[in-house]
């Protein structure tokens, strides 16, 4: 009894000087998204990401603030990544500091952005005409450079090396990586009663040069689906004006969480 007690007493000192520590005005905001705010850490090889209560669709056009939201993304982001990581699959993350903020590792996250798709949904559909909810044979791998302006433009293997983001090695090192996080996530979701849709990816480059998977993995970048009942698990409750936005993230969150 004791035992427990002392260790309840430091877990609670703990976080009360995380979040004295999150709370200084010494941290400096280093990049602010739509729904992410990255500042400095105490250790200069780590960042704080800071999830915001706001959801965001067609490139910041739509935009809400939803109260909890930025908790739930961050808990279910901190566990995906935990679930890489046993894995294998090397990632950004390193623990959570609150309920809106974890530490990462800092690193220059590449201009590109992978698209993973098992089935038919988003702009896929619109742009081949395929009926929503098509399972393809095999996993459809996508990239864009990551431009707002331009619309996310497509890029394949040749263009990112053309362009100086990444090297042939490191072009077969992402394509290896989005299949095994696939493979990983597929089971993973498909334990929890969830079908994994699509999902987007992003890397970064560490100060000795390793590609690692960086940024988010959440209903925010993800489309999930109930697998009995193919209810919309994921951000498309809110780019469809379908509601109960967090809700559906809560019940995400149930189930991840083990």
């Amino acid at each position: 009894m004791v035992f427990n007690l002392l260790n309840f007493q430091l877990n609670f000192l703990n976080s009360e000087a995380t979040q004295l520590l999150n709370d200084s005005p010494t941290m400096k905001t280093i990049a602010e998204g739509n729904t992410k705010v990255i500042l400095e850490a105490e250790n200069p090889t780590q960042i704080v990401m800071r999830f915001k209560d706001t959801a965001s669709a067609y490139h910041g056009i739509k935009r809400a603030t939803i109260e909890g939201k930025g908790a739930l993304a961050n808990r279910i982001s901190a566990r995906l990544f935990g679930v890489l990581a046993e894995a294998g699959v090397e990632n950004h993350f390193v623990r959570l500091l609150s309920d809106n903020e974890q530490l990462c590792l800092k690193t220059e996250v590449l201009p590109l952005r992978v698209i993973v798709r098992n089935v038919a949904a988003g702009s896929i559909v619109r742009r081949f005409g395929i009926e929503e909810g098509t399972e393809f044979r095999v996993p459809v791998y996508e990239m864009n450079y990551k431009s707002a302006q331009l619309d996310d433009p497509f890029l394949n293997e040749h263009t990112a090396v053309a362009f100086g983001f990444v090297s042939y090695d490191e072009m077969a090192l992402i394509s290896q990586t989005a299949h095994r996080a696939n493979e990983v996530l597929i089971k993973f979701f498909d334990s929890c009663g969830i079908r994994l849709i699509d999902f987007k990816l992003e890397f970064g480059r560490t100060p000795d040069g390793r590609l690692i998977l960086a940024d988010e993995i959440s209903p925010d970048t993800c489309r999930l689906w109930d697998r009995m009942s193919g209810q919309r698990l994921d951000k498309d409750r809110f780019r469809r004006d379908m509601g109960d936005i967090i809700e559906a993230y809560k019940e995400v969150c149930e189930r991840v969480k083990g």
